[in-house]
C-alpha cells in the first residue's frame, strides 16, 4: 500500500504539470502554423500583384500601344482566412534617369495581424507611381495605368 501512495505523490504533480503545459504548447505550436500560413498567402498575393503591375508597364511600353489609360483587375482573393489585405508601394528611381532600371517595392500587410510581406518589380526608367493604396475587399481593387505622350507611364492602384 506504501508504494501506490508513493506513486500518487509522485504522479501527481506530473498529470497537474501535463494539464496546464499541452494545451500552452499546442496553443503556441498552432500559433506560429497559422503565421506561417498567413505569411505564404501574402507572398503568393505579393508576387501575382507585383507580376500584375509588371505585365501593365511593359504592355504599355510598346511603341505600337497608343497613348490612354487601363485598368487591371489582377483576380486575387478578397479575403485571406477571413481577413482582407493592404498593398501599397513606393518607387525608387535610379540616379541616372534615362538608362537604369526602377524598382517598385511592394508590401502586403494582412489587416488584424503583423503579418506582412515585401516583393520588387523592376520597371523602366520612364515610369511613375501614384501613391495608392490595394484594398483586397474593395469593389474596384485593381492596377491602373495610363500612357503619356512622351512615354512615361503612370502606375497606381485602384479605379
Amino acid at each position: 500500500m506504501v508504494e501506490v501512495t508513493i506513486e500518487y505523490v509522485i504522479l501527481m504533480p506530473v498529470l497537474i504539470l501535463q494539464i496546464f503545459l499541452f494545451p500552452i504548447f499546442a496553443s503556441s505550436v498552432m500559433n506560429t502554423w497559422v503565421n506561417s500560413r498567413q505569411t505564404l498567402a501574402l507572398q503568393d498575393v505579393a508576387g501575382q500583384l507585383g507580376s500584375a503591375v509588371q505585365q501593365l508597364y511593359f504592355s504599355l511600353n510598346h511603341d505600337t500601344i497608343p497613348v490612354g489609360t487601363v485598368t487591371y483587375s489582377p483576380g486575387l482573393p478578397t479575403f485571406i482566412e477571413g481577413a482582407y489585405y493592404m498593398g501599397s508601394a513606393t518607387l525608387s528611381s535610379s540616379a541616372n534617369p534615362g538608362s537604369n532600371p526602377s524598382f517598385l517595392q511592394l508590401t502586403v500587410t494582412l489587416a488584424g495581424t503583423s503579418n506582412s510581406v515585401t516583393t520588387m518589380v523592376v520597371l523602366g526608367s520612364n515610369v511613375l507611381w501614384q501613391h495608392s493604396i490595394f484594398m483586397s475587399n474593395s469593389t474596384n481593387a485593381c492596377v491602373s495605368a495610363q500612357k503619356f505622350s512622351n512615354g512615361t507611364i503612370l502606375l497606381w492602384f485602384g479605379g
